[in-house]
């Protein structure tokens, strides 16, 4: 990897804690829903309202408190009371202030990597909320780019290495999710390493079958990177 100059990193889950707050939310809800259904109903039904809504929402906090409003009526039978429903839009509010808060070693790891390579953050979800935890995560001043985008496809990645004029051979990218920091990249032609989270949203899973078709490496933690890049060279 001794041509690599550039290296994004993914924000949720790679830069800071992101999916346990969707979780703990998911659990509050599920007790202001109780005298509608079981916990089980709740998480199923809500993933299936979550993917249906993906292509007009998006990904992010507001994408996912319409989807758990819609959940809850639905599975209510229309019963849930206006009450209950501003109780879960106060879950979402809670959610967009949420402190940020940095997994280990992040911090370190960017220092030690600007001043010998071009640095991006390059995250997907709704722009305001992911604009406003960059900023409070008081480590936009390590990035030399930030993207915030819809999805991460092979045509977002190609797009955006051809708009910095970046060549996918030059670009590495560091992120929890296979399905969308990995093995994109790698088809294009760029390098990927996964960092695994010990929690991932069902819809970043990918088959273990899959994956293996495609080149990458893996590390257990954000800060083994410098001295895997050294190592590489």
């Amino acid at each position: 990897m001794d041509n690599i100059n550039v290296i994004a990193f993914d924000a949720d889950d790679t830069l800071w804690v992101n999916e346990p707050i969707y979780r703990k939310t998911e659990e509050q809800c599920k007790q202001i829903l109780e005298p509608y259904l079981s916990p089980p109903e709740l998480s199923e039904k809500l993933y299936e309202t979550e993917m249906k809504n993906l292509k007009l929402f998006g990904y992010g906090i507001k994408s996912f408190t319409l989807s758990l409003i819609e959940t809850a009526i639905e599975l209510s039978d229309n019963q849930v009371s206006a009450g209950e429903i501003q109780k879960i839009i106060d879950l979402g509010k809670e959610m967009r202030q949420h402190p940020v808060e940095l997994l280990p070693g992040v911090e370190e790891t960017l220092r030690e990597l600007e001043d010998e390579y071009k640095l991006m953050v390059l995250t997907k979800g709704d722009l305001l909320d992911q604009e406003s935890k960059i900023a409070r995560s008081g480590l936009d001043p390590h990035f030399d780019y930030i993207e915030i985008v819809s999805d991460k496809s092979t045509d977002t990645y190609s797009r955006l290495l051809s708009h910095y004029s970046i060549e996918p051979s030059n670009f590495l990218m560091v992120g929890n999710s296979l399905k969308s920091d990995v093995l994109p990249v790698c088809k294009i032609g760029g390098h990927a390493i996964h960092i695994p989270y010990h929690i991932t949203w069902d819809h970043e899973e990918v088959d273990p079958d899959e994956a293996q078709k495609d080149g990458y490496h893996e590390l257990d933690d954000i800060s083994q990177l410098p001295d895997f890049l050294n190592r590489s060279e």
